[in-house]
């Protein structure tokens, strides 16, 4: 599966069955943390067959049942490292689609179990993102035109287009897409965050740029 497949394929889900993940889909998924975390200095960590985050009250809020698998979003704090929280939790989430599983970026409803993850003197648990295999493929929102999205003197490239497409189908927080992308001459695109009652807008952001670098192709523009 190629990876604007997974964006397209890719659906929060919040109900998993029992079936564990296979070893050979562990394995990857722990190599690409592994390297994430050595080249960003993020301190990301895969929890598996560990049912008690999500089997508090707060679950209920969130609808979820029957996580037990979850990588956490751990990390220094501030804008920067929310981003990258961001835009490398988003590879993890379309590196599992690839491999037939499900995810769902958790902010709020789950319960940090002692034990299961380390953090070193500075870090912080930004978030959570569950994982495996959903009991439906989950639903896509309805989608808002991609003209709210975008600051363009005259009519964008193709290119910045499919980029909009595919940050469109990003999850954001609440499905609040906070975000603008603003096109410069000489294909350089800036973005920049909406202000937020939910807050998450930076990790949001991160996770949007991923997308968007996937669906418009890095070998066509520059970030600013």
């Amino acid at each position: 599966m190629e990876l604007i497949d997974a964006i397209k394929a890719r659906h929060s889900v919040r109900k998993y069955s029992d079936k564990p993940i296979e070893v050979t889909k562990v394995a990857e998924l722990k190599a690409t943390v592994e390297r994430i975390n050595a080249d960003t200095g993020l301190n990301i960590q895969l929890v598996l067959e560990e049912p008690k985050a999500f089997a508090s009250g707060m679950w209920k809020y969130g609808q979820f049942s029957g996580v037990k698998n979850y990588f956490v979003m751990a990390g220094p704090k501030g804008k920067e490292a929310e981003e990258k929280i961001g835009y490398y939790g988003e590879e993890l989430v379309l590196l599992a689609q690839t491999l037939g599983l499900n995810t769902c970026w958790v902010g709020l409803t789950y319960k940090k179990i002692p034990g299961t993850f380390t953090l070193r003197e500075d870090d912080t648990v930004h978030c959570v993102i569950a994982l495996g295999y959903g009991t439906n493929p989950g639903v896509q929102h309805p989608q808002k035109p991609v003209e709210n999205f975008y600051e363009s003197d005259g009519v964008p490239p193709e290119w910045f287009r499919s980029g909009l497409e595919a940050a469109l189908l990003a999850p954001t927080a609440v499905n609040q897409q906070k975000f603008k992308f603003i096109l410069h001459p000489g294909n350089v695109v800036e973005t920049k965050t909406l202000f937020s009652m939910a807050g998450y807008t930076h990790i949001d952001l991160g996770i949007v740029k991923y997308h968007f670098e996937i669906g418009a192709g890095k070998e066509n523009f520059i970030w600013q």
